[in-house]
């Protein structure tokens, strides 16, 4: 009796280390992906955490942590994050020369053997200007979520008052005669926002875009600097359209709302601004009187040609961002962004939380006919270029955004404003 108590004690013992053993295998086994973000919209941080939800009841051995660090935050603790014990999994990024830099550090991973498994499964599902858009030298570094795109938006009303028909704007001289016309009936033609600085790089960034076309830009970009012709000339076109004098009285030191809300007031008959600009609850916001232009007097056109120049109509200016993915993540991290970018997922997230996705189909989810516009604009692009603050980096887009407001304003000569940004470039090369 008493060897058989001790035998079966013995076995209690051994079932016991078993279990306590196959326990802390199965937690050891569990995947941890922490995925950073810096969203403090609700509603946005809820339908992510949905879709995480989702993946891990198909994946129990996989669990999504969510970690949140303020935008200021984010952008200064990163650098330390990614290099310590405790990195993310994956973590925001808006592409350009941070995420240049960061792929140069071994922290990050190249995502590109992910992307073009299974005959280019992955790539071929986003859209290739969102994918080109955060590859560097052929490589992708990011997983693409959202783009925008960056368009004029025109009070119907006064462009009818003045004569103007927009569909007739395909050109940049028809552009600055539109202008003109505008001028001519007694309407301030465009809302700026000189203050901030930001929105008059829009200007500039365009034009030059247009004027150099992609191939030449991006050799810009690599090398070749900003002094050359083409920079030289659209320069000068944004002169020619400072001195018609076209915005608001005081546009030197308006801030973005201040200009947002001389739009939405009908004080200016148009804005370049981001895709969501025209939409219902940012009129209501930035309105006087809190209610805004009506939806149906706001019209939309992309930024137009330059007459001979390389530039296309479909060569489109905005932001991009996407996520990276660690070097020492887990690699369900990678299995988790296809799954979250798949075209499901991004139409929901582009139904509940106005934004513009960037896989292929997704569009279907947007509903408001403005950001509806500017997501077909976008799946027709034939060139996505990030936004020069940030593709260049701070240093350097900080002095585009200073020389785009001081040529508007015609305080500084082509040739004076592209050395400036050549020699910001150069320290940075």
């Amino acid at each position: 009796m008493h060897l058989g108590r001790l035998a079966r004690h013995r076995f209690l013992i051994a079932l016991s280390t078993a279990a306590l053993f196959a326990g802390a295998s199965a937690a050891s086994a569990e995947s941890v992906i922490k995925w950073l973000h810096l969203e403090t919209n609700p509603d946005r941080l809820g339908t992510w955490q949905e879709i995480a939800s989702a993946y891990e009841a198909e994946h129990p051995d996989v669990k999504i942590e969510f970690q949140f660090l303020e935008n200021e935050a984010f952008k200064a603790k990163l650098p330390t994050l990614l290099q310590s014990s405790e990195a993310p999994s994956m973590f925001y990024t808006w592409g350009g020369g941070v995420l240049k830099a960061q792929s140069e550090t071994g922290a990050i991973r190249d995502i590109t053997e992910a992307m073009d498994a299974d005959n280019g499964a992955w790539r071929n599902s986003i859209a290739k200007a969102a994918v080109d858009g955060l590859s560097i030298d052929g490589k992708v570094w990011a997983a693409p979520v959202q783009s925008g795109v960056v368009s004029f938006f025109y009070n119907k009303e006064l462009f009818d008052q003045a004569g103007v028909d927009a569909s007739t704007i395909t050109t940049w001289d028809d552009f600055l005669a539109a202008v003109q016309k505008l001028k001519d009936a007694g309407i301030t033609p465009i809302a700026g926002g000189g203050g901030d600085k930001w929105p008059i790089h829009f200007y500039w960034s365009y034009l030059a875009m247009r004027e150099l076309g992609q191939d030449a830009f991006n050799a810009a970009k690599n090398g070749d600097g900003f002094t050359g012709e083409g920079f030289v000339k659209a320069s000068q076109e944004l002169i020619k359209l400072g001195e018609l004098e076209p915005f608001q009285e005081g546009w030197l030191g308006a801030t973005w709302p201040d200009t947002m809300a001389t739009f939405a007031d009908g004080r200016a008959a148009i804005i370049l601004g981001f895709e969501n600009t025209a939409t219902p609850t940012i009129q209501k916001g930035a309105a006087t009187d809190g209610v805004g232009l009506a939806q149906e007097n706001i019209g939309r056109f992309p930024f137009p040609v330059i007459e001979g120049a390389p530039g296309l109509v479909t060569d489109d200016f905005g932001g991009l961002n996407g996520w990276v993915v660690t070097t020492n993540a887990p690699p369900e991290t990678i299995d988790f962004l296809k799954y979250f970018t798949n075209q499901e997922n991004m139409a929901k997230v582009a139904e509940r939380n106005a934004v513009l996705p960037t896989t292929i189909g997704s569009d279907s989810g947007v509903k408001d006919p403005t950001m509806k516009a500017a997501a077909e604009q976008m799946a027709k692009a034939t060139w996505h270029q990030n936004y020069l603050d940030q593709d260049l980096g701070p240093n350097v887009g900080r002095v585009v955004n200073d020389m785009s407001v001081e040529l508007a304003a015609g305080q500084i000569a082509p040739e004076d404003a592209l050395q400036q940004i050549e020699d910001a470039f150069s320290l940075e090369m």
